[in-house]
């Protein structure tokens, strides 16, 4: 509804609440903000710890039946009869071991499938019901390709921090300890030393590199998120593409931020390598010594060959999930910042916002009045100046002006897109701040200047006006909206999809549609800014009608830049500069000779040569 004239919001505006910019969210911060969710279901979280806690003692369990397993076979005096018996039950209590490892742990994702699925549910509703109670304002300055990226990316962080933790992070530290202790109490300390020692070398390592390597996924997750914004923002406006031939510089545009982000994709490969042949080299000096000091052990009788099968089991279970350390490291602090950057979505201020005590709109009066209001989007531009004026219950009163006067804006402050700064907007006598946003709005219907559809059918695009309404209830809207014969004259009818923003609709189509759509809501106040401008003439004077019927009874209030469609108006009111010039009916106007009547003789003359 911004006139070319108007100026656009700005998050430092005079009234804004707009947010100082946060400081940097520690990662103990955000998994704190996460928990609550979580706790939810804590019950399966505490059975998910517990059938986690059976998998790793049967997953430590089998190293220790093996050891047992190869000293029953090793050659012993006296123990013919043995052979025949005991490897059969270690061989069963071995399998039965290993089964019970895959067991636990399939129990445990089973029971912790519905805390994940449901938090990342949760958190995703709440972000989508946030952003659509922030500001116009806020609106105006996001960028939806980005903003999507990273409540997308933030969703996928839920469910990639919980399963790196919970299935990785925590069974190894378990393992670790239950491992630690068999060694500690069966063998000498030096095995417990040289693990603790490759553990905390191999931990340092890998945190300090992932921490240093961390600047490069953020700058790789900046980079995508302008390239998709790019992308989005093109592919939206692709009919201007079109019109100025400029497919090859979008083109451009975009392979430049792609080419941006696949230096910082190599970059971030580069050092990945680096961490990961690190890593490696860790591990394979732990390994070689434990082995070592194993087979001394063997050697000099301190030690059976069912010890030295154990400790090179224990160690390739410690250390296949320590290989992975790195990425599940980097996946965790990635999933962290990614959660981060939907918490921050989530912690928006509010700058338009229900006071605590605000009780609905009581409705018994649709009477509208502006008392001496005063608002700016910039403190330096001042849009309108001690306005006043009072539309009565069932009357009509249109507004007229050039443009960037203010009109729209008086719209968008009476739906509450934004709280005047001065004075006080009215409807029955209740100012529109000590009440609920939502029952002001569902007591106002409109008719925008420019009208978006959804991408869906155009039954589904009129319905959207009262959500469940029936077929018929949406045929008698478009009959009275004079669309109805053109959408049956279509070969789906009412099911004929509109396309992006209903780019398959002409301007006068779509809106038509809204103005279906608004007499489907049928509320008591109806705002129609310049709800005929994509119309034409004749089309302008058929619908007027119907516009003249939809307002019946109704407190209308007309923005208009033809002053053909407002003549019948009980009052009319000229804006200029944000200050009401003149107002009266059509005809005391005319009769003054002033701003309207010389406004009304422009127009005039403009459309005798097409009559």
């Amino acid at each position: 509804m911004r006139r070319s004239g108007e100026a656009l919001p700005s998050s430092h505006a005079a009234g804004g609440q707009a947010p100082a910019p946060a400081g940097e969210r520690s990662d103990w911060a955000t998994l704190r903000r996460l928990f609550p969710y979580l706790w939810q279901y804590k019950w399966r979280v505490l059975a998910a710890l517990a059938f986690m806690v059976g998998a790793k003692v049967a997953n430590v369990g089998v190293p220790v039946l093996l050891k047992n397993l190869v000293d029953t076979m090793t050659p012993k005096p006296d123990m013919a009869q043995a052979l025949l018996i005991v490897p059969i039950g270690l061989l069963l209590a071995y399998g039965l071991l290993r089964f019970s490892t895959s067991l636990f742990s399939e129990l445990r994702e089973l029971i912790f499938a519905k805390a994940t699925e449901g938090t990342a549910r949760q958190i995703a509703l709440e972000v989508f019901r946030h952003l659509h109670s922030l500001s116009l304002r806020f609106h105006l300055e996001r960028q939806t390709g980005g903003m999507t990226r990273d409540i997308e990316r933030g969703t996928r962080g839920v469910h990639s921090l919980i399963s790196m933790s919970l299935y990785s992070i925590v069974p190894t530290i378990i393992e670790l300890v239950l491992v630690l202790t068999i060694l500690g109490v069966k063998f000498d300390a030096f095995f417990v030393w040289i693990t603790v020692a490759a553990l905390v070398l191999y931990i340092l390592f890998t945190v300090t590199v992932t921490e240093w390597r961390t600047q490069f996924r953020k700058t790789m997750n900046e980079l995508d998120s302008v390239a998709q914004s790019r992308a989005v923002d093109s592919l939206l406006n692709y009919e201007t593409v079109k019109y100025f031939n400029n497919e090859d510089f979008e083109a451009g545009r975009y392979d430049a931020s792609l080419d941006r982000y696949r230096k910082a994709a190599i970059k971030s490969q580069r050092t990945l390598s680096m961490l990961n042949t690190g890593q490696q080299a860790l591990i394979a000096v732990s390994l070689v010594l434990m082995l070592w000091r194993a087979t001394s052990g063997v050697v000099d009788g301190r030690m059976t060959l069912g010890d030295l099968v154990m400790v090179n089991a224990f160690m390739i279970q410690l250390y296949i999930p320590l290989n992975f350390l790195g990425v599940i490291y980097r996946e965790i602090k990635q999933s962290l910042t990614d959660l981060d950057k939907m918490f921050v979505l989530m912690e928006k201020e509010r700058e338009v916002r229900d006071s605590p005590d605000a009780q609905p709109l009581a409705g018994a009066d649709a009477t509208v009045r502006f008392d001496d209001v005063s608002f700016a989007y910039e403190p330096a531009r001042p849009i309108l100046k001690h306005v006043s004026f009072e539309i009565p219950a069932g009357k009509t009163v249109a507004v007229v002006g050039p443009s960037g006067s203010g009109k729209s804006t008086l719209a968008r402050l009476l739906y509450r897109f934004y709280d005047v700064q001065q004075g006080r907007i009215t409807i029955g006598g209740e100012d529109i701040r000590e009440v609920t946003q939502s029952s002001v709005r569902h007591a106002i219907g409109i008719v925008p200047q420019d009208t978006v559809l959804f991408n869906d059918t155009v039954e589904y695009n009129i319905a959207y006006g009262r959500p469940g309404a029936t077929r018929d209830e949406v045929e008698a809207a478009a009959r009275a909206a004079r669309i109805h014969d053109f959408i049956a004259a279509t070969p789906k009818g009412y099911d004929t999809t509109v396309g992006e923003r209903g780019l398959k609709l002409s301007g006068g189509e779509k809106q038509r549609v809204a103005i279906a759509r608004t007499l489907l809501k049928n509320p008591p106040i109806v705002i129609f800014d310049e709800a005929t401008s994509a119309l034409d003439s004749a089309n302008e004077r058929a619908i007027q009608s119907e516009l003249k019927s939809a307002a019946q009874d109704k407190t209308t209030l007309v923005i208009a830049h033809r002053l053909s469609t407002v003549v019948d108006a009980h009052e009319i009111l000229v804006l200029e500069s944000g200050v009401i010039v003149e107002r009266g009916t059509h005809a005391q106007l005319l009769a003054k000779q002033g701003r309207y009547a010389q406004m009304w003789a422009l127009q005039k003359s403009e459309a005798a040569p097409l009559m």
